[in-house]
């Protein structure tokens, strides 16, 4: 595993991958080719569960940063509950929750956002799931783009929503969310989604947004499930990067490596 090579295609960033199979243990492999995709820095964090065993790893699982689009399974959690003393979703708020997470719309999710309670219930929400580590920014505590998470975080959301296991939420409410994650959009596959395939269920969110106000430089997130193939496993990992294309490619080939590893072995 000494050698390291830059990945990418025509068009495509380049961005540090191993060159040779990681050996050892199944989470000394992990901290192999992590070790090289993250290149040293700071502002990648990637977490992983392994629902097989229960057995789980961290490379800087607690590193912190702001949502941008891997809120919106949030935002549906919050509607679903805001919906619950009418009876349910209406068909318009039906129409957003879906649209915001199968195709990321932004403005679905704004209007959710509004019409549940915005930043309080989000604070609430995020309490009750015992995600001591997602917050909202208080200098844009109406931005749910900015509200802030880790990757354990996340995948203690992925594992709720799949288990339906929360008093926060009940079993439907998590089972509709969980569907909707199963139905994102092809083009937004990348990250965690990089190894779905026929044989290979993918359920996910991912989430990119640019610090315009700030050092211009990108948040882009990938949370989720995969199952298949041998493997069962929740999966985040969170960047920050110089633009959308290389945060995309470094999530992905997180995505592909940690799945290639739990291939053969269980954490």
């Amino acid at each position: 595993m000494a050698l390291v090579a830059l990945a990418g295609c025509s068009g495509e960033p380049s961005i540090p991958h191993p060159t040779a199979s990681p050996t050892g243990p199944i989470k000394t492999q992990l901290d192999q080719v992590m070790t090289i995709i993250a290149n040293r820095s700071s502002t990648f964090g990637v977490y992983v569960e392994d629902v097989r065993t229960g057995g789980s790893y961290s490379f800087n699982g607690d590193y912190s940063s702001q949502n941008a689009s891997m809120a919106k399974p949030m935002i549906v959690a919050m509607a679903l509950r805001a919906a619950r003393a009418s009876g349910g979703l209406s068909t318009d708020s039906t129409a957003n929750a879906e649209n915001a997470i199968r195709h990321s719309d932004n403005d679905a999710a704004q209007a959710l956002w509004d019409a549940s309670g915005g930043a309080s219930a989000y604070a609430a929400l995020a309490r009750e799931l015992q995600m001591a580590h997602t917050h909202l920014d208080q200098t844009r505590a109406d931005q749910w783009s900015w509200t802030w998470t880790t990757p354990a975080d996340q995948v203690l959301l992925a594992k709720t929503l799949a288990t339906g296991k929360t008093a926060a939420l009940t079993a439907a409410e998590s089972t509709f969310i969980y569907d909707l994650m199963g139905q994102v959009e092809d083009d937004q596959a990348w990250g965690v989604g990089q190894p779905k395939s026929a044989n290979v269920h993918v359920h996910l969110k991912n989430g990119w947004v640019q610090f315009k106000p700030t050092d211009n430089l990108w948040a882009v997130n990938s949370m989720g499930s995969v199952e298949g193939d041998g493997r069962n496993y929740r999966l985040c990992v969170m960047t920050r990067v110089p633009d959308f294309a290389t945060g995309r490619a470094v999530t992905s080939e997180v995505g592909k490596w940690v799945f290639s590893i739990l291939g053969s072995g269980t954490l």
